[in-house]
């Protein structure tokens, strides 16, 4: 009974860092060490949610989960099962909660993969067919669509797209700005790091601070790339460009794509023109609090 107590003491950790997580500042000042923070709660409160019906049903054994699980299969093998812990009971209660939840969590995520992939697959295909090159928007592809568009279709041969809206829109340097922003999320593969969050929002539909998480990871992501635009740029080309995409109204950003006026255009700029560092000590106890969490139902398994 120790060790699922230990997982459910876990999973309100999870919890109670979410909502620190949610309502902080200084997140957006510090979006990759966020990001990080966020995605330790989700491997941590998966990895709970598996644990702690496993616990429950392996309490007879007062063994760590992985251990029980090893001796539990002897025992089946051998037909000898601890007093009072039956088959049904283990399968109804125990592990087949356990495993359940875990191949709930892996099936979703199998099909955020492949559903994100569909419609990137038909995205570039379609890409092929209306989008074409401009010597002025050198390794873009322009749309001619009078809407603003600025966005990323990632994966192992990324795109960067814009319409002609967006260029009719900005100037030079903004221009500059916005793709940078846009290359910042194939390089840093900003797909992958939202695809446990879609994942996560689909297995746990009834969680609402689980969707809030990927409201949030979003949102983080956006400020991230913003933070590698004004590296080369500066801060007001692209503060400049995401007030003219809030301005423009409309906007366009097809399925399986990341695009730059997706989320919270006016915080972005306020962020981009008070720029501030968080104390580097905030940064090195968020990623200590991260490593703990994912660490606490690992060593529930293993230890």
């Amino acid at each position: 009974m120790a060790y699922a107590l230990h997982f459910a003491a876990t999973i309100l950790a999870c919890w109670l860092t979410a909502q620190v997580l949610a309502t902080a500042r200084w997140t957006w000042r510090a979006p990759r060490v966020a990001i990080v923070c966020w995605q330790a709660v989700g491997l941590a409160l998966g990895l709970s949610a598996m644990g702690l019906p496993m616990a429950l049903g392996l309490a007879a054994y007062d063994l760590p989960t992985g251990s029980a699980l090893l001796t539990l299969a002897d025992d089946l093998a051998h037909g000898t099962l601890p007093a009072g812990l039956g088959a049904p009971h283990l399968g109804l209660v125990g592990v087949g909660v356990g495993f359940g939840i875990g191949a709930v969590l892996l099936t979703t995520t199998v099909r955020s993969v492949h559903g994100t992939v569909r419609a990137q697959r038909r995205h570039r295909e379609l890409l092929s067919l209306v989008a074409r090159r401009d010597p002025t928007v050198p390794g873009a592809l322009v749309l001619d669509h009078p809407s603003a568009a600025a966005y990323c279709l990632p994966g192992v041969k990324p795109r960067v797209v814009v319409s002609a809206g967006t260029l009719s829109l900005l100037d030079r340097a903004e221009l500059a700005a916005v793709l940078t922003h846009e290359r910042a999320h194939a390089q840093e593969r900003h797909d992958l790091v939202l695809l446990p969050f879609t994942a996560l929002c689909r297995a746990l539909p009834w969680f609402r601070w689980v969707r809030d998480a990927h409201e949030r990871v979003a949102l983080l992501v956006e400020m991230r790339a913003d933070d590698k635009a004004r590296e080369l740029h500066a801060e007001e080309p692209l503060a400049g460009a995401l007030r003219r995409f809030a301005a423009a109204g409309h906007r366009v950003t097809p399925a399986g794509t990341l695009g730059l006026g997706d989320r919270d255009l006016d915080v972005r700029v306020q962020r981009l023109m008070v720029p501030d560092r968080p104390p580097r000590v905030l940064g090195a106890t968020a990623l200590s609090v991260a490593t703990l969490l994912v660490t606490l139902p690992i060593s529930l398994f293993l230890s």
